[in-house]
């Protein structure tokens, strides 16, 4: 092939190599009309009355923005008061039973009967289980009988004493009878007295048969069931009496705090002590404080305290939780803020108060003691004074505010339709979702315009 003329030499196809150029002209130009449309279509929407409206209350604040700045911002204010504030300590506390007492049976014996339920109050003196009898009447016939021959035998030796001293006065018989018969009276009245012992022995253990309650109060689970043989030494005993009305409450307090409270106790006084569920929403009993314990505990700085409190209604249960209130003192005409006003910063704490021109002005205070909902002002605030409690993340030093009623419907401090249709203008450009959102909104304004 060699020795061939050059033009009858094969030539190459050059079409095939260039079999790329047309699908990448073509996407090329696809491209370009994707781009020159996109631009377009934002130019459009960009420069609609809608749009603009938004951009331009989202730049004065807007929905985002806490609104016109020259407006009067909606909040609620309360004047702060003269009155009495308690300093109330609070504490975990432990409910204990006035009294508690395990009813043992006092003689061994079967258990015949158990005539209490379970759980029920009972007062002093009630019949709880009986023991059988049977073998303590036994012990008391022969007590009796022993007695009764004793006695009898007394008897006979005072009758003869009085023989032998007649005898004797008349010299018929010899004094050492007379005396030796006297001693043995003597002895005999010392047998009659132990017999007469052993009776009321035998009737005092016949009586323990009977079973009855110590004390009053409510009664816990049965130890035991009839037919079972009992014993004195029964650890657990026969029942459980637990007093529980009045009840009493154990906490303990910091030692900082014990002073003001042995002040009112040295002055016969009786602090209040309230006693409330684990989640202080319900006020279980209202009582007073009744002792303090003698000495701190070293390990904790901590001094127990013991107050009673009535319990009718059974609120308060042996060995339950509660969280105790005490009013330790009182402060007379203060101020008083509800504690939603008071707020804090770097400096300390504040509240913002209005002034008389609807302006406000952040007023650094000093804060005491907190009861409830209210808060005692130390120094920084006067009687009368009016505090926001809501709406203080509107405002800044000296900003215009609108007082309203608590509760009552706020007026709204930007208008909200402009910023709805702002925000969904502003999503032309985002995913899917929003840019359909945000092309319906613009269309309706763009009509709007147009009508």
């Amino acid at each position: 092939m060699s020795d061939l003329p050059p033009a009858s030499r094969p030539t190459l196809d050059a079409r095939p190599r260039k079999r790329w150029v047309q699908p990448v002209l073509i996407a090329v130009i696809l491209l370009v009309v994707a781009i020159g449309a996109w631009l377009a279509w934002d130019w459009t929407h960009t420069s609609s009355p809608a749009v603009q409206a938004a951009k331009a209350a989202k730049g004065k604040g807007g929905r985002f923005g806490g609104g016109d700045p020259s407006r009067a911002q909606p909040v609620t204010a309360v004047a702060a008061h003269l009155g009495d504030m308690n300093v109330v300590q609070t504490a975990l506390g432990t409910v204990l039973a006035a009294r508690t007492a395990t009813v043992h049976a006092r003689v061994d014996g079967l258990l015949q009967k158990v005539a209490f339920k379970e759980g029920e109050l009972i007062q002093p003196g009630a019949f709880l289980a009986q023991i059988d009898p049977a073998p303590f009447q036994v012990a008391l016939e022969q007590a009796e009988g022993q007695l009764a021959r004793d006695v009898a035998t007394l008897n006979n030796a005072r009758l003869d004493l009085e023989r032998y001293r007649t005898l004797l006065a008349q010299d018929s018989v010899a004094g050492q009878i007379a005396d030796q018969q006297a001693a043995q009276v003597k002895t005999l009245e010392g047998t009659v007295k132990m017999d007469q012992a052993n009776v009321d022995n035998a009737k005092l253990q016949l009586s323990y048969t009977h079973i009855t309650a110590p004390i009053g109060g409510r009664l816990g689970l049965r130890q035991l069931d009839e037919g079972n043989i009992v014993h004195s030494s029964d650890a657990n005993g026969v029942a459980v009496i637990t007093q529980v009305n009045p009840i009493a409450v154990l906490f303990t307090i910091p030692q900082d705090a014990l002073p003001p409270v042995l002040a009112r106790l040295r002055k016969g006084e009786k602090p209040t002590v309230d006693a409330w569920d684990r989640d202080q929403k319900e006020l279980l009993s209202h009582g007073t404080l009744i002792s303090t314990d003698n000495q701190i505990d070293v390990t904790t700085g901590t001094v127990k305290l013991k107050a009673e409190f009535p319990n009718p209604e059974a609120k308060l249960f042996p060995n339950q939780f509660v969280n105790v209130r005490m009013v330790v003192d009182t402060h007379h005409g203060v101020v008083i803020v509800p504690s939603a006003a008071i707020q804090r910063n770097a400096q300390g704490t504040l509240v913002w108060v209005v002034r008389d021109d609807s302006t406000v002005n952040a007023r650094q205070v000093t804060t005491g003691p907190t009861e409830g909902a209210n808060t005692e002002v130390v120094t920084g605030l006067k009687d009368g004074e009016r505090v926001i409690t809501d709406g203080v993340d509107r405002i800044r030093e000296g900003s215009k505010v609108e007082v309203v009623q608590p509760g009552a419907p706020k007026p709204a401090a930007a208008p909200q339709a402009d910023g709805k249709q702002g925000k969904r203008g502003l999503f032309h450009k985002g995913e899917g979702k929003g840019d359909g959102k945000g092309r319906a909104g613009n269309t309706a304004a763009e009509a709007k315009g147009a009508q």
